[in-house]
């Protein structure tokens, strides 16, 4: 920053430290709803960051291998804080998630499905569904300025649906219309400025907006960028080196090493896009564990908060569990260790690629070179929501298939949780606390007072 830059607004790291904790337990909904919950109270409520600096770093982490919503923190944690905010709300998004699947997977292995958990994740399951159907409202809302846009949309959902056309190719896709019809993506973009202006101010209010001059933490620098690589390849190869030294070349957490690093790369579209490529490697190549323990985990990982990719570190628990390092009674243990190896490997390259390259993102602001092809690449991100939206309404409310039977009770919580977000203004954690006591209760109902 130079000596006639007015001094940059901070945001209080105690306030955003909390926000980042209290967000790790309340991130149901996977990406859609995660990044709904960032963007109504980083940018509504609390004016922290401009409408425009949030979808700028939005569309970055969408371009990137990962959890979208976990780097999308990581991003917005660095921007405010520096490298340590973005670490710990990076951290913080996972960590919640990865003891709350780590304990329900000891259990699991335990003592099988328990008929309390399946209730919670019942009831849980509507109420997500809810969430996810007004994440895509909400951010439609404000990324389909005309109709350019909503056709941007409407084919990336099309093609995500079809499954034909590869995420990147639709991102890429999107880019380059929006680049051939710079025009309208301009104009679109400037009357909806105008329109929003004065009922929205949080462009010109938020602490962080196009006009903040660049804090000198977000600036480019060779060193900078070439030690953060460095250091994320040293994280990579100590524990791969000491995994090889305390159990030898061939043990089951230096295969889930080595697997869940290329799984990592891998996750363009999301967790969904990636669980093909999980399943044939954890239980047709490895065996690590089942093909009805991986639909157990799935259903964990979708009803737990946190990333869906989340679902690794269940995979990582029964291979290690199944495939014990420690011997004797140490099984429980090597489950541990294979919940926090696959974790540890699947999330690593995220980190990487956001404290390397979010100053160089934080560079192409108001340079419509970058500024016109992300904006296409918004609107594609409303349609990639709405498909998973459409996944979600189809696999809760036809539980068998198409071909079998609607579940008229999960279709009536969904409609309830859709009523009390949009007309009584619930939050959230309201919501996803009120789903999970009524499963509680549902559970007690029949077990201890009907006795079935």
């Amino acid at each position: 920053m130079t000596s006639s830059d007015p001094p940059t607004p901070s945001v209080s790291f105690r306030e955003a430290l909390w926000f980042w904790v209290k967000l790790g337990f309340i991130s149901f909904g996977g990406p859609a709803g995660q990044i709904s919950i960032m963007h109504q109270t980083l940018v509504v409520e609390r004016g922290w960051l401009s409408e425009k600096r949030f979808l700028h770093a939005l569309n970055y982490c969408m371009l990137l291998p990962g959890p979208e919503a976990q780097q999308l923190a990581t991003y917005l944690g660095w921007l405010m804080h520096k490298t340590t905010g973005g670490i710990l709300a990076g951290v913080l998004f996972v960590l919640p998630s990865l003891v709350l699947i780590t304990v329900l997977s000891g259990l699991y292995v335990a003592y099988g499905q328990l008929a309390w958990m399946a209730a919670l994740f019942a009831s849980i399951k509507p109420a997500v569904v809810a969430i996810v159907i007004q994440a895509v409202h909400r951010v439609g809302k404000r990324a389909l300025h005309g109709r350019f846009m909503w056709l941007l949309a409407s084919l990336s959902f099309v093609a995500m649906w079809s499954g034909l056309v590869p995420f990147p190719v639709i991102l890429l896709s999107a880019a380059g219309l929006a680049l051939a019809f710079k025009r309208h993506v301009q104009t679109e973009s400037t009357n909806a400025t105008h329109a929003v202006g004065a009922a929205s101010p949080s462009e010109s209010s938020a602490l962080i907006n196009d006009h903040t001059p660049l804090p000198e933490h977000a600036r480019f620098q060779t060193r900078r960028f070439v030690w953060v690589v460095l250091t994320g390849l040293l994280l990579w190869a100590l524990p791969m080196g000491l995994l090889w030294w305390l159990w030898g070349p061939s043990n089951t957490l230096l295969d889930m090493g080595g697997f869940f690093s290329k799984a990592a790369w891998m996750t363009f579209g999301g967790a969904y896009a990636v669980l093909p490529y999980v399943y044939q490697g954890a239980v047709e190549s490895f065996q690590w564990l089942s093909g009805p323990q991986m639909m157990d985990g799935l259903a964990l990982g979708e009803s737990t908060p946190g990333p869906l990719i989340m679902v690794v570190t269940f995979v990582g628990f029964l291979g290690g569990h199944a495939q014990p390092v420690l011997q004797g009674d140490g099984q429980m243990l090597s489950g541990v260790l294979g919940a926090l190896v696959a974790t540890w490997f699947t999330f690593l390259p995220s980190f990487v690629f956001i404290l390397a390259g979010g100053p160089m993102v934080e560079m192409t602001h108001n340079q419509w070179r970058f500024t016109v092809p992300l904006s296409g690449i918004t609107a594609a991100v409303v349609g990639v929501m709405l498909n998973l939206a459409v996944f979600f309404v189809y696999h809760v409310g036809w539980p068998q298939g198409v071909s079998g039977p609607l579940d008229w009770g999960a279709a009536a919580l969904t409609m309830a949780w859709l009523m009390v977000l949009f007309r009584f203004k619930w939050s959230v954690l309201n919501v996803v606390f009120s789903a999970a006591a009524l499963g509680l209760m549902y559970h007690l109902l029949r077990t201890v007072w009907l006795g079935f």
